[in-house]
């Protein structure tokens, strides 16, 4: 550890050295000055491109190759311009005096360069955060290249170490394997998603096992990715039995919830008891199963809301599947009338109200009972069959309101509540308020 200490410092001495003897030249400020009028112009001139340039419109009937990297040039047209401007005075001064002299514009060149390439590969990934983490990350290991550096920097970054039983863990190797895992992630989302969009697209299958096999895939190349990536950096995986004990401890007192919520989510995509598409009740919430993740499903009532139920929930708990082997669903009416009316009649009424409701199914009649002679006047239920659950709230209204209205043709009256006061013994008490003068 001194040695590389000792090897650090001399590396800073001497860098800190020529450093100082180029900035004491009168050549550096004049390369310096080029850099910054090439700076000044790119950006006016990018201004001035894009102001003139329609991005939408650009080279809409060439090639898609070629369509795209004019796109790029032209959202990077600061940079290009920076470059060849630089480039040029390059060649200036390398014809004009000794190479030594414009070493600095030699050094923005390359860089400028190596960010337009990079800023060319970088434009074919979607996501913002990872472009902007692979460009900074690929031109600083450009520029320690240009520079002369990246084999010293390596080396440096490999000079420290943590030994943890028989795994050597240095920030060179934490980079390597960081860089190797992003790359490996966003392989594993794109085969996933292909994976997919074929699974998805594939009649034979019903959605539960969709949901089942696009799970499994995912999960089985993120392990890939994970141990490829691992071993590519040299990484010995039986070297990390040691933490797979207080990964397990973990993952059993911190994780309950979340590895409950998963092997249920596995569980109800195997035994197929709820699926996407299914009409559901889970306590006081109905409404369909609009998707199934990893951890909860998607509950859609219809009304804008969607809810959010943990995957232990529908194991653990009482759930009403509308529609698990049958659609069709049985609607139930309660309702009364006065005793001064026909019970048959009624009941006929009823059937014949429900019966010609368009939902109502013609294979099965409706039914109506009476069930109770009760203080108010009498009860019925009415029953009949519709074949799908949605709208089941609408379709009893409206054979409600039919109803009503038959009612009112035939007579038929509804009970409510009727109170008789009998007065013996005399007139009520009056009672009498004496106001007080304040």
């Amino acid at each position: 550890m001194d040695m590389d200490l000792k090897d650090f410092m001399e590396f800073v001495q001497t860098t800190a050295r020529s450093v100082g003897a180029e900035v004491s030249s009168p050549w550096f400020y004049l390369q310096f000055g080029l850099i910054l009028a090439a700076a000044g112009i790119a950006y006016a001139a990018e201004a001035a491109i894009r102001s003139r340039v329609d991005m939408t419109s650009l080279a809409m009937r060439w090639p898609l190759p070629f369509r795209h990297f004019v796109r790029v040039m032209v959202s990077s047209a600061s940079t290009a311009v920076f470059t060849l401007l630089v480039i040029i005075s390059r060649v200036v001064m390398y014809h004009a005096t000794w190479p030594s002299r414009s070493y600095l514009l030699m050094v923005a060149a390359k860089l400028g360069f190596a960010w337009l390439v990079i800023r060319l590969v970088t434009s074919v990934l979607r996501n913002a955060f990872i472009v902007r983490l692979v460009s900074i990350t690929a031109w600083f290991l450009a520029a320690l290249s240009i520079l002369g550096q990246l084999d010293t920097t390596v080396e440096l970054l490999d000079s420290y170490a943590i030994v943890l039983g028989g795994l050597r863990l240095t920030p060179l190797l934490a980079l390597k394997a960081g860089a190797l895992l992003l790359l490996a992630l966003w392989l594993t989302n794109i085969a996933s998603n292909f994976a997919e969009s074929r699974i998805n697209a594939t009649t034979d299958l019903t959605p539960s096992v969709q949901v089942l096999l696009v799970k499994i895939i995912r999960i089985g190349l993120l392990a890939i990715a994970i141990v490829i990536a691992l071993g590519a950096v040299g990484i010995d995986l039986s070297a990390l039995a040691v933490f797979s004990g207080a990964v397990g401890v973990g993952i059993g007192i911190g994780l309950q919830k979340i590895v409950a919520n998963f092997i249920s989510g596995i569980i109800l995509l195997a035994d197929k008891s709820v699926k996407p598409g299914d009409l559901v009740t889970i306590g006081d919430n109905t409404g369909r199963i609009s998707a199934m993740k990893t951890r909860y499903i998607s509950v859609a009532a219809g009304d804008g809301r969607e809810f959010l139920v943990p995957n232990e929930d529908l194991v653990t708990q009482k759930v009403v599947n509308w529609t698990y082997t049958d659609k069709n669903t049985l609607v139930k009416i309660a309702f009364g009338t006065h005793y001064d009316a026909d019970p048959r009649l009624v009941c006929t009424l009823a059937a014949e109200t429900a019966a010609a409701h368009p939902r109502a199914q013609k294979g099965k009649p409706p039914t109506c009972i009476l069930t109770e002679f009760a203080e108010a006047g009498m009860k019925f239920s009415l029953t009949f069959w519709i074949a799908d659950p949605d709208g089941m709230d609408k379709v009893k209204s409206d054979v409600m309101l039919a109803l009503w209205d038959a009612f009112k043709r035939e007579g038929i009256r509804v009970p409510y509540p009727v109170r008789e006061i009998r007065i013996r013994g005399g007139a009520l008490p009056v009672e009498t308020t004496v106001e007080v003068p304040n």
